[in-house]
């Protein structure tokens, strides 16, 4: 019969499942991610139709059809714009560009949306459009003057999300071949050589010397199979002892026997004498005999209660394995899961901020287009006036001015955010400038920041540049600014955070303060400690310093310390080796 291995058949079950969960939780992340963008797409169209309603309207109203085909063209610039149609009150369609539909197709649409006013649907097989009427005000009256169609498509979808894909695939192999190799590893050391070692020594078993037959194991540590081998050298030494008894009554028969041989040759003069005697002599070998039939039956049931031990033992070991594995699993996860909702929140920030400066600027654009097109009429009219050309100029450089601060603002938060969020999904080294670097961190958190009144002072001389790890600094920085925002200054209306740079012997120092509540002896004592925090039971998980200090030690071999008084603020220092070497 063909033995199995216990440690490979729960080394395979483990990593199955494992495989198994890993790509049910990749796909289920991939899908969520679709259907976020489609509903962050979704969001963006209703922004524009907001942005763009005013000028159609009065576009259509007017039978400006240049203006409207101005205006589409516009917005068919657009990346996420695959297709714009603009119809009359009567459906009839007045421009049409990008991807286009039937009218049967229109009327449909405009037929659903009217029947559960839903603002986006699907169109055809990886199309869907985003619909609103065009309702003119006059006099307190409204009229639906037309309707317009904003179309896009599944392709805008996957090329926004297909980076985050590839990266969730290959973080999942990476993960998944990682611990193949540590589990294989770990079985093998820890179960598989140990109870193959066992069982050789067992099989070699020698009962005519069973001294030489004990186990000695190579494994020094306390655990279940220490306990086994124990347990079988003693039913080992029981049975060296059992042996000598035998041996001891063996001889002790023999004994009885040679007496009862010399009484033999007495036997045929002493028959009647030596009845009595010879009676008594047996009955004692029978007491001798129940005793040694007794030990027989004890020895037996001392062994079936070690074989029970021993299973007990296994089972429990099984499930101590069991539960050490599903510990360290929650743990990755957990790390894994701030990291990436550290990253989440500040990208949630950003996008509300540039939609701000974004929606400005469409808004500048429109209205600059609708001035240059009332000037056009007047020219055409003869309306042309010196004060009409100089409103003109005066509302066109307002609208430019407008338009340019807007989208330097808007440029300028994507490029910080850009580079931190790449640094962060990145294990790549590179050579940094310190002090731009953490400018750009800090640029990157100005939508969280600018909701409170705290100030962060930087000081580092702009000529420090050292190679190492950006993902790890920014998180480490990002993790420091929102701990002492969310824990050092609550109830503080303006607490103030300095951050000290120097590069001194090969290495890059870090002081960061903050003059916040500070923390007791016993929390300065646990600050690093894993799952440890203040805020229990309301929304602290106790891993931010853990993870900076993981990233300190692990990522950047570099060494990290903390002090701390009560309302005396929380200090760190931080020294960071230049990795180029």
């Amino acid at each position: 019969m063909k033995v199995t291995s216990i440690s490979r058949k729960l080394l395979t079950r483990v990593l199955s499942f494992y495989f198994i969960l890993t790509v049910s939780v990749t796909g289920i992340q991939i899908v969520a991610e679709y259907f976020n963008t489609k509903n962050h797409i979704n969001s963006e169209l209703l922004t524009l139709e907001k942005t763009i309603s005013g000028s159609l309207t009065r576009a259509v109203w007017e039978l400006n059809t240049q203006q409207a085909i101005d205006i589409s063209e516009g917005l068919i610039a657009i990346p996420m714009i695959k297709g714009i149609i603009v119809t009359d009150e009567a459906n009839n369609i007045i421009t049409q560009m990008g991807e286009t539909i039937s009218p049967e197709k229109i009327k449909a649409h405009i037929n659903d949306y009217k029947k559960d006013s839903k603002g986006i649907s699907s169109i055809t097989e990886g199309l869907f459009g985003h619909s609103f009427p065009l309702i003119f005000e006059f006099s307190g009256r409204t009229t639906s003057v037309g309707r317009v169609i904003l179309l896009s498509s599944d392709a805008v979808i996957f090329s926004r999300i297909e980076v985050g894909i590839y990266f969730l695939i290959g973080n999942a192999m990476v993960k998944t071949a990682f611990l193949v190799f540590l589990f294989t590893l770990a079985f093998n050391k820890l179960l598989t050589s140990p109870l193959h070692e066992l069982t050789e020594q067992i099989r070699q078993v020698d009962l005519d010397d069973p001294e030489a037959s004990k186990l000695h194991s190579m494994n020094y540590e306390r655990n279940e199979l220490n306990i086994l081998e124990e347990a079988y050298n003693n039913l080992i030494d029981e049975l060296v002892d059992f042996k000598d008894k035998l041996a001891i009554s063996q001889r002790e028969t023999d004994l009885a026997k040679e007496k009862i041989d010399e009484q033999n040759l007495q036997l045929e003069q002493e028959v009647a004498r030596k009845t009595s005697s010879l009676s008594s002599t047996m009955l004692k070998m029978e007491v001798q005999q129940k005793q040694l039939l007794k030990q027989k039956q004890s020895l037996q049931e001392e062994n079936i209660r070690r074989s029970k031990t021993e299973k007990t033992l296994t089972t429990t070991n099984k499930d101590l394995i069991h539960s050490i594995e599903e510990l360290n699993k929650a743990k990755e996860r957990l790390l894994e899961t701030e990291k990436m909702a550290s990253l989440g929140k500040i990208s949630a920030e950003v996008s509300h901020e540039v939609s701000t400066p974004v929606g400005i600027s469409i808004t500048s654009s429109s209205y600059l287009l609708e001035q240059i097109q009332r000037l056009k009429q007047d020219l055409e009219q003869n309306k042309m006036s010196k004060k009409s050309v100089a409103d003109f100029i005066q509302n066109a450089n307002k609208s430019a001015e407008l338009l340019t601060s807007n989208l330097n603002r808007a440029s300028e938060l994507l490029t910080s955010f850009k580079h931190v969020a790449v640094d962060q999904t990145s294990d790549k080294t590179r050579l940094i400038n310190v002090g731009n670097y953490i400018d750009e961190i800090i640029q990157s958190i100005h939508p969280k920041l600018k909701k409170t009144n705290h100030c962060i002072k930087v000081h580092c001389d702009e000529s420090i540049e050292v190679y190492s790890h950006p993902g790890a600094i920014a998180q480490i920085i990002i993790n420091l600014i929102i701990n002492s925002i969310t824990h050092a200054f609550e109830n503080i209306n303006r607490g103030e955070i300095t951050i000290d740079v120097k590069f001194h012997l090969n290495k890059l120092h870090i002081d960061y303060k903050d003059n916040g509540h500070g923390l007791s002896p016993e929390a300065n004592e646990r600050l690093f400690d894993a799952f440890y925090t203040t805020k229990e039971g309301k929304g602290g998980t106790g891993l931010g310093t853990h993870i900076i200090k993981n990233l300190v030690v692990d990522t950047l071999n570099g060494t990290i310390t903390a002090h701390s008084e009560v309302e005396q603020g929380l200090s760190y220092h931080i020294e960071l080796p230049d990795m180029r070497s």
